[in-house]
């Protein structure tokens, strides 16, 4: 095999196959991975002001799970989907960075 041929990888996207040169970059990035549905987390860092669930609880598709204070504005968090709580990891006046686990749902 011819050194330029080393240096080209295979790249498959959507079924369709390409030969191509990928930069370090690229193949050093950080995987992307199918995001957990089953979990919510933390998407600005902030204050939890009120906590509206707790765990074991039955909720449906919009009612609001907690409020996140950040940069004096209150966010209201809803739920995406209808389901029961598995666990709670934050208390009321806590203050949680960005990607903090929130809520559990089972």
């Amino acid at each position: 095999m011819s050194e330029e041929k080393k240096r080209f990888k295979s790249l498959c996207i959507e079924g369709s196959k390409y030969y191509t040169y990928l930069t370090s970059k690229f193949e050093n990035r950080e995987k992307w991975e199918k995001p957990n549905d089953k979990i919510i987390k933390s998407y600005i860092p902030g204050k939890i002001v009120k906590i509206d669930i707790k765990e074991g609880q039955k909720i449906k598709n919009g009612d609001t799970l907690f409020i996140i204070e950040a940069m004096k504005m209150k966010n209201k968090v809803v739920a995406p989907f209808s389901g029961t709580i598995l666990k709670v990891y934050v208390k009321k006046n806590e203050n949680v960075p960005k990607n903090k686990l929130i809520v559990e749902f089972e």
